[in-house]
């Protein structure tokens, strides 16, 4: 007997396999997992009090989620993102577990084994995986030296198979941020081309300079191709939770709620409540939350281009989420670079190859878990290690 030949082309996953290394590396410090370190809003537990004892907790709720919660990030979308929601405005909102469950619930309503799908590299490596376990083939259109997708060359790997393409901004592994102009020139491609645009923003709280987060789905004529991919789990210190949900157009509804019955029934009813807790704190909660992980962002910002200026990198711009992309100059390859990091200076990177970055020494690194302290700590660990393993 043997298991799935679909699933044996699919890359393993980086982050549990460095988890491994580091536990047997127990001082090792890490700047490799996207998560902050801060703990949900105390609005979770007061929620979460009150819940308890409700005997719906226990049994199956609606597959789109709870109308609570569906309403309330209707509201959040309105509010905060400037993208009205509901069949007057020719969308649907699904709450899903997590932003993965998202994307591949999406993937799979809107794609046939065999379609294209369009990814900017370097992607987000879960992306990919999902691509090919729906049975897709992942098509990376490379980014600039600044980590920004040209129109042009996304339009130029456009096919007769291309269903869709994804953007996300702010930009995991990059922390790019894409301008206004480019998503709207992505969501103009897709409406003349007949796609779907997957515009995942997970780390839409996350810009740290220049101007603000644009949500694609609130530019007139995109609620037709637009599925906008969202997560509590960065924002809000939601990560164990597994609570997201997307916007999608009203046509890829049905398909959604087949998708969702046969893999959730429903989300988890208590992340759910958990959820409208969370929700409750509002974005001034998030704001006030920020501080020490833009300490860490301007710390490890300096390191970086001290190495820059010695020629020992290149080190493209990061306006978001909590991610830089160096790239060392080394005759090494990432994943050994990654390894003799935890081995040898006990810190913790993720290799720039697991986001398709075939070339060079890419490797990112993320500044949004740790305290300032012990960020200190690693961002000198990373100096030292980087000094080490560059070429000279």
């Amino acid at each position: 007997m043997r298991g799935s030949q679909r699933l044996e082309v699919v890359q393993s996953p980086i982050i549990p396999v460095l988890a491994d290394l580091l536990r047997a590396h127990p001082d090792a410090l890490s700047l490799g997992q996207g998560i902050v370190g801060y703990a949900p809003p105390p609005t979770v537990a007061e929620r979460l009090a009150r819940t308890a004892a409700d005997p719906a907790l226990h049994r199956y709720q609606p597959v789109a989620g709870l109308p609570e919660l569906t309403a309330a990030l209707g509201d959040w979308m309105a509010r905060r993102h400037g993208v009205p929601v509901g069949p007057a405005h020719g969308n649907r909102l699904l709450v899903t577990a997590g932003g993965n469950n998202a994307f591949f619930a999406a993937l799979l309503a809107a794609t046939e084994p065999g379609d294209e799908v369009i990814l900017p590299t370097p992607y987000y490596f879960n992306h990919e995986m999902a691509v090919t376990m729906a049975g897709c083939r992942a098509v990376p259109v490379p980014t600039d030296a600044a980590s920004q997708p040209d129109p042009d060359r996304l339009a130029a790997a456009v096919t007769s198979r291309t269903r869709v393409i994804v953007t996300v901004s702010p930009n995991n592994p990059t922390g790019a941020v894409y301008p206004a102009a480019t998503l709207r020139a992505v969501n103009a491609l897709c409406a003349a081309r007949g796609l779907y645009h997957f515009s995942d923003e997970a780390y839409a709280e996350f810009v740290h300079e220049g101007p603000p987060h644009h949500a694609p789905a609130a530019d007139p004529g995109t609620a037709a191709h637009t599925v906008s991919l969202h997560s509590l789990s960065k924002a809000f210190g939601f990560a164990g939770w597994r609570i997201g949900w997307l916007v999608c157009p009203a046509a890829l509804e049905p398909a959604l709620r087949k998708i969702q019955d046969t893999l959730l029934i429903c989300p988890p009813v208590i992340s759910q409540h958990a959820a409208l807790g969370a929700l409750a704190a509002g974005p001034e909660w998030i704001a006030g939350q920020l501080g020490p992980l833009r300490e860490n962002r301007a710390r490890l910002s300096q390191s970086l281009a001290a190495l820059a200026a010695d020629g020992l990198c290149t080190l493209p711009p990061a306006a978001g989420a909590f991610y830089f992309l160096p790239d060392l100059r080394t005759a090494l390859d990432p994943l050994t670079v990654a390894e003799r990091l935890i081995r040898e200076h006990g810190v913790a990177v993720v290799p720039g190859s697991a986001f398709g970055c075939p070339e060079g020494c890419r490797l990112r690194v993320a500044y949004g878990a740790l305290p300032p302290d012990r960020a200190a700590e690693a961002v000198a660990r990373l100096s030292r290690g980087l000094r080490a393993l560059a070429a000279p």
